[in-house]
């Protein structure tokens, strides 16, 4: 399938609900999408016919993915699941970062939910000094109803952070359900907003339920209230957009990962060709 030469999309590890990971890379592939998210296991699912997996102490799986990544010309463009909390230190994840660093990701993504202030900013430091020793650089995903809460917060935390190697994370989602407007966005530093994400959402403001739909059940683009096209030309050119639009309703209903992938390109290429 020829990519679509407006602009390339990547597809996030949960928009495929656990699909196993090597046939995710080929799935992704044949859809003519040549970067994909990834965690180390799932966060949501498998459903129907996948297997569960964890990529974690499975040289099978790391090696059949690794060998898919090379035969597809496919790149772990995030690396996710590093969750800053309390109870936790980040330098328990190590191996996590092995593995990121192993697949040849391209950055990793953390969400800082510790509610201590100086902890949440030191484990986060501790995390990027961990990448950044592995050769990659982070980014850490706002929020809103975290410490991290929206975009500004975003801002602060990584300059306080110290962190030379760390950006943000914009989920669509997150951005306009915190109240952020196109015009913040358009002036933050665009060395600072160093990867997004696009799905859609049925309103945009916080809701009862949010955190529910943000991880299970979001909107394809076009489908809800979040001004996309806007969104999509207020990124820095450099910035990867990659398709977040899980969906268990349309899975349980019986709708495979490349008939919900095919929609999803389709309605993310309808809004970015008509960008203003």
């Amino acid at each position: 399938m020829t990519r679509d030469p407006a602009r390339q999309f990547g597809i996030e590890f949960i928009s495929v609900l656990g699909q196993e990971p090597a046939r995710f890379v080929a799935l992704a592939a044949k859809l003519g999408c040549n970067r994909i998210g990834l965690a180390a296991a799932p966060i949501t699912g498998p459903f129907g016919s996948d297997p569960p997996w964890s990529l974690r102490n499975d040289p099978a799986l790391v090696l059949a993915l690794k060998r898919a990544l090379a035969e597809h010309d496919v790149s772990v463009s995030l690396g996710e699941g590093f969750f800053i909390m309390p109870g936790r230190d980040i330098a328990d994840m190590t191996a996590d970062l092995d593995l990121m660093a192993e697949l040849g990701a391209e950055r990793l993504n953390a969400c800082a939910m510790e509610p201590d202030p100086a902890r949440n900013r030191d484990q986060f430091a501790a995390f990027a000094a961990l990448a950044a020793d592995r050769g990659m650089p982070v980014t850490v995903e706002f929020m809103p109803g975290t410490p991290v809460p929206d975009l500004a917060a975003g801002l602060k935390f990584v300059e306080a952070s110290g962190a030379a190697n760390a950006g943000i994370l914009v989920d669509a989602m997150h951005f306009f359900c915190s109240g952020g407007a196109i015009e913040t966005l358009r002036a933050a530093p665009v060395d600072r907003i160093a990867y997004a994400q696009l799905c859609d959402a049925r309103q945009a403001s916080f809701y009862d339920g949010y955190f529910q739909d943000a991880r299970n059940e979001r909107l394809l683009p076009g489908e809800g209230a979040l001004p996309l096209a806007d969104f999509l030309a207020a990124l820095p050119a450099h910035c990867p957009v990659g398709l977040e639009t899980p969906s268990v309703a349309r899975a349980e209903a019986g709708m495979g990962h490349e008939e919900r992938l095919i929609q999803a390109l389709a309605a993310a290429r309808a809004v970015s060709i008509s960008l203003p």
